[in-house]
């Protein structure tokens, strides 16, 4: 592993009581995150909780903290860097491992890491298609799966930080199995990743640490009691117990 915790100092929170400080703070697992710090225990990590949650916010901050660009990117880009970060990437401090130091403590090139966002990465993939030190494929010649998959054999390889943003958008059933079976031999490899997904598939990852994330802020759970699972159990089984409330009126 490479990073054990997420920590905001405190002389980075703005002067207003906690009850009145601006968003992100106001977000209930970032106010959480600055009371007592999120702790990162196994090199695999899932966040997962509904639309709104804070799940997002979250990982554009972890990877804008290790020195990725919160739009997407590999990590040791001079130019990711220049641009402004996000609010909360801007207090937030990560703890590094032995491991972590040794990456972080030397020259940018030496930061091995990929943050994959969902919602930019068509867009990014075009920018840099051909570009070296990316990925030989056109992925402008695939379909959205396909180009996600490429990039995921190509950029999540050596031991870094790898962070992802709803990665399942663009992937099938038997494509996510695929990036389970990258996710976990990243984590046994000494890499480590951190995941914000809706998927029950990538959640199931084996050996990964559950962090579930909602109003309640954010707490460790297992597979089998995220209530994620349990809709979608429930769904599988029934789905007309479901869509008639879906489809009246």
């Amino acid at each position: 592993m490479l990073v054990r915790r997420a920590r905001i100092p405190e002389e980075l929170l703005p002067d207003d009581p906690p009850e009145d400080r601006p968003w992100p703070l106001s977000v209930p697992c970032v106010a959480q995150l600055v009371e007592e710090d999120m702790t990162f225990e196994r090199p695999v990590t899932m966040l997962v909780g509904e639309n709104g949650s804070g799940k997002s916010t979250l990982v554009e901050a972890f990877a804008e903290a290790w020195g990725l660009d919160a739009r997407g990117g590999r990590a040791g880009r001079k130019y990711g860097n220049d641009r402004p970060k996000t609010p909360l990437g801007e207090i937030l401090r990560l703890e590094s491992t032995s491991a972590g130091a040794r990456q972080r403590g030397g020259s940018r090139h030496k930061r091995k890491g990929y943050f994959l966002r969902a919602e930019t990465a068509f867009g990014f993939m075009e920018t840099v298609s051909s570009m070296a030190g990316y990925w030989d494929e056109n992925t402008s010649e695939m379909s959205h799966g396909e180009g996600f998959l490429a990039v995921f054999e190509a950029m999540f390889r050596e031991p870094g930080f790898y962070v992802m943003d709803e990665p399942e958008a663009a992937l099938s059933f038997q494509s996510c199995l695929r990036l389970v079976d990258l996710m976990y031999r990243l984590g046994e490899s000494g890499a480590q990743v951190i995941c914000a997904t809706h998927s029950p598939i990538l959640a199931a990852t084996p050996g990964a640490d559950i962090i579930e994330v909602g109003d309640h802020g954010f707490r460790r759970t297992t597979w089998e009691d995220l209530a994620l699972v349990d809709h979608w159990r429930r769904y599988m089984n029934n789905p007309t117990a479901y869509l008639r409330y879906v489809t009246q009126g």
